[in-house]
């Protein structure tokens, strides 16, 4: 899903637009597969009981498995899915949160420096952290940013604004024209106009 445009300001393009990295869903698919797994096997068991045992234990195992499955898994999916990392040509841009949204926004004018970390076993997930220092105390720490490292290099490209820069996402590679510079002081004329 795009960032909306209309909470852009004018002339301000998203360049970077992700969620965390979806290692941080494994843990909850784990926990739903072990949570069906053993909410089958006990309604198996419920069902077996003589009644009215039966009903009451399938539908305590029904409850119990609803609730485990929307804190366990639920709950963390959509909390990936409504926390924005977004890079924009004017600010970086961090939404989270549901029923109680948190924001930050930090003009790229501010930004000191940005540095990436990442361990094995982000490095086997293409993911890692974002450390930005800005003009305020403390360095801000973003975890599980997806390709950490191209993410890095752009935002470096947004802050140094470089315009000898020639790179552009997705545009050709063109070589830079330069200009001669002019004759320094007035001796000899180049060496193909001397007079023989």
């Amino acid at each position: 899903m795009a960032y909306p445009d209309d909470l852009l300001s004018e002339q301000e393009h998203v360049v970077v637009h992700s969620h965390p990295h979806f290692k941080i869903l494994i843990l909850p698919t784990l926990a739903l597969l072990v949570t069906l797994g053993a909410g089958t096997w006990l309604a198996i068991i419920a069902k077996d009981a003589g009644s009215p045992w039966n009903s009451v234990g399938l539908i305590a195992v029904g409850v119990v498995a609803l609730v485990l499955v929307g804190w366990l898994f639920l709950a963390p999916l959509v909390r990936w899915r409504t926390t924005h990392f977004i890079v924009t040509t004017d600010r970086l841009i961090v939404r989270e949160g549901v029923l109680k949204r948190t924001g930050i926004d930090i003009p790229m004018g501010r930004i000191n420096s940005v540095q990436f970390e990442h361990g094995l076993v982000d490095r086997i997930f293409g993911c890692g952290s974002l450390i930005i220092e800005s003009a305020s105390d403390e360095p801000l720490r973003f975890e599980d940013i997806p390709h950490v490292e191209k993410v890095h290099t752009v935002i470096y490209r947004e802050v140094n604004d470089n315009p000898y820069d020639d790179y552009r996402p997705g545009a050709p590679q063109q070589p830079q024209q330069t200009t001669p510079l002019p004759p320094q002081g007035g001796g000899h004329p180049p060496r193909g106009e001397r007079r023989r």
